[in-house]
């Protein structure tokens, strides 16, 4: 059986990922996502370690870590995701990697966190659908750098 706040989580999609993997969508919401599957928990938007966030989550990062703005959340990310799902960003959805024009911090650490979404998936033996609830929709930041209003300085 799964533990309750699994079975709240934000529907994941391949039409959702191609949106995070896109940029079209802030990075707060990819951290939540991130968050409510490490266990973290909602308490009017402040996120913090649960009962069932891994103890080297909760010793790290005690409140939800900023996996897109500080570096050290995206690193533990990346190293959290199995070796056997580390391609599962080319074999399920295609993706090739940014081209050199758009090879920004934000944007590879959103594809770490979709990589982890994807391995998190696949770890459960749970399908990818092809369609489901998107993020409130934003268009390509202009400065893709700096992102969208409202997103955190990437460190």
């Amino acid at each position: 059986m799964l533990p309750t706040h699994v079975t709240n989580l934000w529907p994941l999609s391949r039409a959702l990922l191609l949106q995070i993997l896109e940029d079209r969508c802030s990075d707060r919401f990819v951290c939540e996502r991130i968050w409510e599957r490490l266990g973290y928990i909602d308490s009017d938007g402040v996120w913090s370690a649960g009962p069932e966030t891994a103890r080297d989550w909760v010793e790290a990062f005690p409140q939800g870590p900023q996996v897109i703005a500080e570096r050290p959340a995206s690193v533990r990310l990346t190293r959290s995701i199995p070796k056997r799902h580390k391609q599962l960003l080319k074999q399920q959805l295609q993706f090739q990697g940014y081209r050199i024009g758009e090879l920004y911090p934000r944007r590879t650490r959103r594809a770490t966190a979709v990589s982890w979404l994807l391995a998190w998936l696949a770890q459960r033996e749970a399908p990818l659908v092809e369609q489901g609830p998107l993020a409130p929709q934003r268009p390509v930041p202009l400065d893709p750098v700096a992102g969208h209003p409202g997103d955190l300085p990437v460190a």
